[in-house]
């Protein structure tokens, strides 16, 4: 058979596959394995949620939607970003999209020219940087620092903004770190933003899942909606990661761009989960609520769990994951993710997997039960005991 790799795009072939499905794929092939690397809830899609999907199902509602979604729920989806975050936008400043990496993916590829520069606050999700090189831009690394908390502070944009920055990616409640931003420490940033007249895409789809102070947008701040595109979605809050469904809210020029963008490429979200979305956005606070004590739970027993192995962590207040430190033990954060999976069958996700400032660190997902964190504490203590031993 011919070489067909001729044929391939070199822009891809030099995109890093997942660092995350990496472990994924390999802990399916291990039946007693314990996984606490992917982010997806362990709770089931709420009751009434699934109930409408039926009732859709039922009623014949498998047709194409508009393009930018049903009105139905661009509207709830308005609705309930003012009633939670304080952020003002119409139903033709909204698009539903297939999860929230597309809504990122169509974002980059609506607004960069050919080298405008993305800056890119890690660490941070895996896709953002496939993303603006795909869409034709320069992602720029803006490294957060463990001291810090991992909170974005404008000396750290100053140390990375040029004369060819277009835009800013931030995550907060953060994946990988659980770090969160309050009001007060978003407020200088939005100012710098504007300051610059720079564009921001901010990742908030774990934004109902705070611990302590409510979650707070850079896009509620005083003229900072005409510079700022919001990404949320279903997949957190609502235990829907299988139904596709995401969302992005932009200034109508732009907004207009990523529609032409995903009316090309996807046509319409998943007709079933929309209607399925209408349901979870209006009448499923109380299940969230559920969900975030359950979390909020479980992320305290880790703390508390990691405090008595000393092993160094900070106290995350967001999303369901925590970032603790390994550097003590002299090896890289993949190689001790593998040799914890080999001796333990425990996987867990290299921090550099979120780029290169989370070298020395390794993800831990609380998005299982309590029984599966403390035999996943056990396992991790023993491993830790034996490498301390050895050196």
């Amino acid at each position: 058979m011919g070489d067909s790799s001729r044929f391939l795009s070199k822009q891809v072939v030099d995109i890093a596959p997942s660092g995350i499905r990496k472990f994924f794929d390999i802990v399916s092939e291990m039946p007693e394995a314990i996984s606490l690397g992917v982010g997806e809830p362990d709770f089931d899609t709420p009751w009434k949620v699934r109930e409408e999907a039926i009732y859709s199902l039922e009623r014949g509602r498998t047709f194409y939607t508009s393009n930018a979604g049903l009105k139905e729920l661009r509207q709830a989806i308005c609705d309930y970003s003012e009633r939670k975050y304080a952020l003002h936008y119409d139903e033709k400043e909204c698009i539903v999209t297939i999860g929230g990496s597309e809504a990122i993916d169509i974002a980059m590829r609506a607004i960069l020219n050919p080298s405008d520069e993305v800056i890119v606050a890690e660490p941070c999700y895996v896709s953002y940087y496939p993303c603006v090189t795909l869409a034709g831009g320069v992602a720029v690394s803006l490294p957060l620092k463990a001291e810090n908390e991992f909170k974005l502070t404008v000396e750290d944009l100053e140390s990375v903004v040029t004369d060819k920055t277009k835009a800013v990616i931030m995550c907060f409640p953060n994946n990988p770190t659980g770090a969160i931003m309050t009001k007060e420490e978003l407020e200088p940033i939005a100012d710098y933003i504007k300051e610059k007249d720079l564009l921001i895409l901010s990742d908030e789809i774990y934004g109902e899942l705070t611990y302590g102070k409510p979650h707070y947008s850079i896009g509620a701040f005083p003229d900072m909606k005409e510079r700022t595109i919001v990404v949320n979605g279903f997949s957190k809050a609502f235990a829907m990661t299988g139904w596709r469904l995401g969302y992005a809210l932009a200034p109508r020029d732009i907004m207009r761009q990523m529609v032409k963008i995903h009316q090309f490429t996807i046509m319409a979200a998943p007709t079933i989960s929309q209607y399925a979305g209408i349901e979870a956005l209006k009448h499923c606070d109380y299940e969230v609520e559920e969900m975030r004590t359950a979390y909020n739970q479980r992320r305290r027993y880790l703390l508390k769990a990691f405090e008595r192995m000393d092993l160094p962590c900070f106290e995350a207040k967001g999303a369901f994951y925590l970032f603790p430190c390994i550097k003590e033990f002299g090896i890289s954060s993949e190689d001790f993710a593998m040799q914890l999976l080999e001796a333990e069958e425990l996987a867990v996700v290299p921090g550099s997997a979120f780029g290169a400032c989370g070298e020395g660190f390794i993800r831990i997902s609380y998005a299982y039960s309590i029984q599966e964190l403390k035999e996943a504490m056990t396992r991790i203590e023993r491993f830790i005991t034996k490498l301390r031993e050895n050196q």
